[in-house]
């Protein structure tokens, strides 16, 4: 039984990847739009020069290298499979899938492998990027990788289980992107992913900080920004047991949020 599980989700893992890759506009807006975005933060606020704290001044580049991370993890698992579940329930490909030997938990490991593939993919090569042709200075203590590592797959675990359970919320396939892009861009706004952290008022950060965008981000900036920038911070400090906290909170949200609100054509799946 549990290897014939371990079949099916490594089985759907490559049918799903390779899907993914194929479809040109879920390519674009999941997986290059960070990178579209990073060229053009650095592009446009480049002649403005460094900013940050005294004694700790950064790029541009260096400030939204974390802030694009945190985007990609959020598109690979929100939007990502909020939209491809909701148009596979309206295209009949779950009702095909349901008639089929797959089980809910190979289709889920399938969805949420592909999410792993592509996110990791994607955030080596944003890495690489910003070191190599922004010329960003990146971190040389492991313990900041070891944070990377946590971050990355507490935020991308959550994200997935996330996206599945507002997979539920569209009406039909036509209408997923209009409900899923817009919820996914007002929380990269108010997040500190496309405006400065401490630019926003008080207000904002404090509705910010109960979904878990504003965390992964947060987690992000502890990671790739410099000492001096937790100053800028809600409470002055990266605060990583409160990360990890929120993050594990919503990753037990997602988790019961998709058990309940996923479903089979099947009744009896």
């Amino acid at each position: 039984m549990t290897t014939n599980l371990m079949t099916q989700g490594a089985s759907r893992v490559g049918v799903e990847t390779k899907t993914y890759f194929r479809a040109a506009d879920t390519l674009f807006f999941t997986f290059l739009f960070p990178f579209v975005m990073l060229a053009i933060f650095s592009a446009a606020f480049s002649a403005s020069g460094e900013v940050g704290p005294p004694g700790a001044e950064i790029s541009i580049a260096a400030l939204y290298l974390p802030a694009m991370l945190a985007a990609g993890i959020f598109l690979s698992g929100v939007q990502n499979l909020a939209i491809d579940i909701a148009l596979e329930k309206s295209n009949g490909t779950l009702k095909r899938l349901g008639g089929t030997p797959l089980s809910p938990v190979g289709y889920f490991a399938g969805k949420i492998g592909q999410v792993f593939v592509t996110g990791t993919l994607q955030a080596g090569l944003l890495i690489l990027a910003g070191g190599l042709v922004l010329g960003i200075d990146l971190p040389t203590e492991p313990e900041k990788w070891v944070t990377f590592a946590w971050v990355f797959v507490l935020g991308l675990t959550t994200c997935a289980l996330l996206g599945i359970a507002l997979s539920a919320l569209p009406r039909s396939g036509k209408s997923a992107a209009a409900v899923v892009i817009p919820i996914g861009l007002i929380l990269q706004f108010i997040s500190g992913v496309y405006l400065q952290w401490n630019m926003l008022p008080d207000w904002l950060q404090n509705v910010a900080s109960l979904f878990p965008l504003k965390w992964i981000a947060q987690g992000m900036r502890s990671v790739f920004l410099p000492e001096g920038w937790e100053s800028l911070e809600q409470n002055g400090s990266w605060n990583l047991p409160g990360v990890a906290i929120a993050l594990g909170i919503w990753l037990v949200v997602g988790f019961v949020l998709s058990r309940i609100t996923f479903r089979w054509i099947r009744r009896d799946a």
